[in-house]
């Protein structure tokens, strides 16, 4: 595997804006939108919860559209489905070995949602009064959502929520290192110019691609 070598201050950017200027952020990539309202919100929140349990990411991605076309893209819309229905998609959609599983997780989550939150995770970082420890500690006590989930969903809505940034996963920080770009969100911060930067977001969701299907190759290029 290649990887770049950036060595100077301006070799990183250049590297950085070639990553931002092939990504608008992992999900997005992916046909997700990533905006601030309660269904796009839930699920980035259903994404995280797949990739966490995938190496593959559209094995992640497709389940979730597969979820969404099916009119389920929203807690409330989710959590009056049939648990049948759910493993019945999942499993068309690449999540044969555990469609069960998944299918009990996604609902519960749907349902916790609406009762607590109303189906609106803009009402959980709400309650948490915009303290990102806060909002990581809520988060945790969804169904199915542990540390590692928390951090993907982040990454994500890093942009929208604007206490949270700096946010990179552990697979963009592996890119990160991997091609000198530093070892920690606030280094790619630095390189974004500033936290609270979508470039920030697009640079690491790009990176989380990159090291997700090792592509190493084509950024050395």
């Amino acid at each position: 595997m290649a990887t770049t070598a950036t060595t100077s201050v301006e070799d990183r950017k250049r590297l950085v804006r070639a990553l931002v200027g092939r990504s608008r952020g992992f999900a997005e990539e992916y046909g997700l939108q990533v905006t601030n309202n309660p269904a796009s919100l839930f699920q980035v929140l259903c994404l995280s919860i797949l990739l966490r349990r995938s190496p593959d990411a559209r094995r992640a991605v497709e389940p979730v559209l597969a979820l969404r076309n099916q009119g389920w893209g929203s807690p409330a819309r989710m959590a009056r489905s049939r648990p049948e229905a759910r493993v019945g998609v999942l499993r068309d959609h690449g999540r044969r070995g555990d469609a069960d599983r998944l299918a009990g997780t996604l609902g519960d989550l749907a349902v916790a949602l609406v009762e607590r939150y109303r189906g609106d995770l803009r009402r959980l970082r709400a309650a948490a009064r915009y303290e990102p420890a806060r909002e990581r500690t809520l988060l945790r006590e969804l169904p199915g959502v542990d540390a590692e989930v928390v951090e993907l969903f982040l990454r994500e809505v890093q942009a929208l929520w604007s206490e949270t940034p700096p946010v990179a996963d552990r697979g963009a920080l592996v890119a990160a290192r991997k091609l000198r770009l530093g070892r920690t969100a606030a280094d790619l911060a630095v390189l974004a110019g500033g936290g609270e930067s979508e470039k920030l977001a697009w640079l690491v969701g790009a990176l989380a691609r990159v090291e997700l299907e090792n592509t190493y190759d084509e950024i050395a290029r």
